[in-house]
C-alpha cells in the first residue's frame, strides 16, 4: 500500500494552501513536466481520506490521457475507471471514481451531475472547458454539485469572452490560487529540462490563392495572411527547407543517443497527410523509421504509449501530443505545423521539458522556421530560461522578435507552394545545436534530491477489497501499473471464453449461461461487477465447465 509520497518543493507549498483553503475552487498552473498530477493525486488522497464515500471524478482533455489518469491513480491506490460511459449503471463497489474528457461531459451531463455529486472533481487542462460554449455550460451543469473541485494547467490563460467554469476572474484574467512557471522550475533544477529553439531561414516563393506570385524569406515584413502562406510554403513536402531542417534534426538526435540510447525524437506535422509524407522523408531520405500518430486510428494511443515505453527513434504526429502527454525521453523536436497561438506553441514545448533522473546535460532542442509569431514566442521562453539558468559573458543567442499578431489562416483551396529553400539557421554548428554552453545540472550531482517525503493519508476503503493490490494485479511501480479497469477486462475475457465452452457443452444459449453465472455469482450488470465478483464468476464457471 502506499503510505508515502516523495514531493518537489513547489508540491508540497500548493498542496499545502489547498488544504488551507476553504474555497470549494482551487486553480493551480504549473509549467509542463512540473509535476502536476503528483500534486492532484496527492490532494485526492488527502481529500478522499477526510470523507471516504466521496467519489473521485478526473475530467480530461484526451481519450489517451484517460488511461494515463487511471494509471498514475493506480499508483496511489486509487482505482479510476477510464472506460466509464452513461450507459453502464452505478459505479462498481470497488471503483474510486472515474476518468472522462470534456467531450464526453458535454453529451452526458446529468448523468455526470449525479455521479459527482458531493465528489472531488480534478480539471486537467481546465482552459478546454472553454474550446467550446457548450462544454463550459455542460461542465458546469455537471460538476456544480461537486464537494471540492481541484483544476490544474499547464499554461497560463485569460478569458476570450467565454468565462471558463470554475474560474475566478478579475478584469477578464483567470486568478490562480498557485502558480508555478517554467523560469521558477528551471531555477529549482531536477524539475524540468532548459530547451534550445534553433531557428531556420529560407528563401520561400508561393501563388497565393487570388493567383498572384509572392516570394520572401522569414525576414521580410509581411501582414498576417501573407505569413501564414509563406510558413506553409517552408513547410510543405515538395520543398527543400523542411528536409534541410530534418537532417539538422537528425544530426541532433543521432548525437544525443550517444549519451542516452533511448532518446527520442517528436515532429509536430499539419495534418495527417502533412504527416505521413514526414514519415516517408525521415524513411527514404535519412533511414530513419519513425512511428506515426493519427488522432482518429483506434489504436493511437496504444501507439504512443509503445513509443514511450522503447527506444525507437521518431514519433510523427499531428495534435495527439500537443498536451499533456508524457514521454520523458523526447529531447528533439520539429515544430512543422501552421499553427502559430502561443498557448499551442507552449504546449507542444511542454513535450520537451520532462526531466529524466540520472541522465546528465539533458538539454533539450524544438527546431522551429524563423518566422517571427514562432521566434517571439521561443524568445519569451528562452527568456525565462537564461534568467534561471547561469548566464556566461554575453547573451549572443536570442535577439528581439518582431512582434506579429496571430491570425486566422484563410482557405487555401487555391494556394500553391511552388518552391522554399533553408538558407541560414541561427546557431547551428557541424548539425548539432551549440547553444549556450551553461551547465544546466548547476553544483548538483545526480544524486542530490531536492524532494521532500509526505506521508499519505490511507486510501478510502472499498467494497469487495479483501484481496491485497498483488493480488488484485495492480503494480506500484509506476508506467507499468495495471489498472483495475484492464485487471476487468482480462476476467471479462476469459468469463466470455468460458460461456462459449459452457454453451457447446451444455446447448444452452448465451443468455442462459451468462444469467446463471450472474446470479451465482451476485453479478446483477457485468457493468457494475468488481473484481471479486468477476473472480467468483470466472470460479463458478470453471467448476460447472468441469461437471458439464
Amino acid at each position: 500500500m502506499t503510505r508515502t509520497i516523495r514531493l518537489r518543493p513547489w508540491q508540497k507549498t500548493a498542496l499545502e494552501k489547498f488544504v488551507a483553503s476553504d474555497s470549494t475552487d482551487f486553480l493551480t498552473v504549473a509549467t509542463p513536466g512540473a509535476g502536476k498530477t503528483t500534486f492532484a493525486l496527492t490532494a485526492a488522497r488527502h481529500v478522499l481520506a477526510e470523507d471516504p464515500r466521496r467519489r473521485l471524478v478526473v475530467v480530461a482533455p484526451t481519450a489517451h490521457l484517460k488511461i494515463q489518469w487511471a494509471r498514475a491513480a493506480a499508483v496511489f491506490a486509487l482505482h479510476l475507471d477510464p472506460a466509464w460511459a452513461a450507459t453502464d449503471g452505478r459505479l462498481p463497489a470497488d471503483m474510486h471514481g472515474i476518468v472522462t474528457t470534456y467531450q464526453q461531459v458535454a453529451s452526458s451531463a446529468a448523468v455526470l451531475a449525479e455521479v459527482s455529486r458531493d465528489a472531488f472533481v480534478i480539471f486537467d487542462e481546465i482552459h478546454h472547458a472553454g474550446d467550446d460554449r457548450a462544454w463550459g455550460e455542460s461542465v458546469r451543469v455537471a460538476f456544480e454539485g461537486a464537494g471540492r473541485r481541484l483544476c490544474i494547467s499547464g499554461t497560463p490563460f485569460r478569458s476570450d469572452t467565454r468565462a471558463i467554469p470554475f474560474v475566478r476572474y478579475v478584469l477578464d484574467e483567470a486568478q490562480s490560487d498557485f502558480d508555478y512557471g517554467y523560469g521558477e522550475a528551471l531555477a529549482d533544477r531536477r524539475v524540468v529540462r532548459p530547451v534550445y529553439f534553433p531557428r531556420t531561414n529560407g528563401h520561400m516563393e508561393w501563388t497565393a490563392p487570388d493567383g498572384s506570385l509572392h516570394a520572401a524569406s522569414f525576414d521580410d515584413a509581411l501582414d498576417q495572411a501573407r505569413s501564414s502562406q509563406r510558413l506553409r510554403t517552408a513547410l510543405s513536402l515538395e520543398g527543400e527547407w523542411l528536409p534541410t531542417v530534418l537532417r539538422q534534426a537528425v544530426d541532433q538526435l543521432d548525437a544525443l543517443r550517444a549519451e542516452q540510447p533511448n532518446a527520442g525524437g517528436l515532429v509536430i506535422a499539419t495534418d495527417q497527410d502533412h504527416a505521413r509524407g514526414i514519415v516517408a522523408l525521415l524513411r527514404d531520405r535519412f533511414g530513419q523509421q519513425a512511428t506515426v500518430v493519427l488522432s482518429d486510428e483506434a489504436d493511437a494511443s496504444a501507439r504512443i504509449a509503445a513509443f514511450a515505453a522503447g527506444a525507437d527513434p521518431w514519433l510523427v504526429a499531428v495534435r495527439m501530443v500537443s498536451e499533456g502527454v508524457d514521454i520523458p525521453r523526447l529531447r528533439v523536436g520539429v515544430y512543422a505545423t501552421t499553427t502559430t497561438t502561443e498557448l499551442f506553441f507552449r504546449q507542444a514545448v511542454g513535450r520537451f521539458v520532462r526531466w529524466t533522473p540520472g541522465v546528465r546535460n539533458q538539454k533539450a532542442y524544438l527546431f522551429i522556421p524563423d518566422d517571427p509569431r514562432l521566434r517571439a514566442r521561443a524568445f519569451q521562453i528562452a527568456d525565462q530560461r537564461r534568467h534561471s539558468l547561469r548566464k556566461r559573458e554575453q547573451d549572443r543567442f536570442e535577439r528581439d522578435p518582431d512582434a506579429l499578431d496571430t491570425g486566422a489562416e484563410e482557405q487555401l483551396s487555391l494556394f500553391a507552394a511552388l518552391s522554399a529553400v533553408a538558407t541560414d539557421t541561427d546557431h547551428q554548428t557541424h548539425g548539432t545545436w551549440d547553444a549556450d554552453d551553461v551547465d544546466d545540472d548547476g553544483a548538483l550531482e545526480l544524486d542530490d534530491d531536492p524532494s521532500l517525503v509526505l506521508a499519505l493519508a490511507p486510501p478510502p476503503p472499498l467494497a469487495g477489497d479483501r484481496r491485497s493490490l498483488d493480488d488484485l494485479g495492480i503494480s506500484l511501480g509506476g508506467d507499468a501499473a495495471r489498472t483495475r479497469r484492464e485487471e476487468k477486462k482480462r476476467l471479462r475475457e476469459q468469463n466470455a471464453e468460458l460461456v462459449v465452452l459452457l454453451v457447446r457443452r451444455t446447448g444452452q444459449t448465451h443468455a442462459q449461461v451468462n444469467g446463471e453465472l450472474n446470479r451465482l455469482s451476485g453479478i446483477g450488470r457485468i457493468t457494475e461487477a468488481t473484481v471479486a465478483q468477476l473472480r467468483t464468476r470466472l470460479e463458478h464457471a470453471e467448476r460447472w465447465a468441469r461437471r458439464a
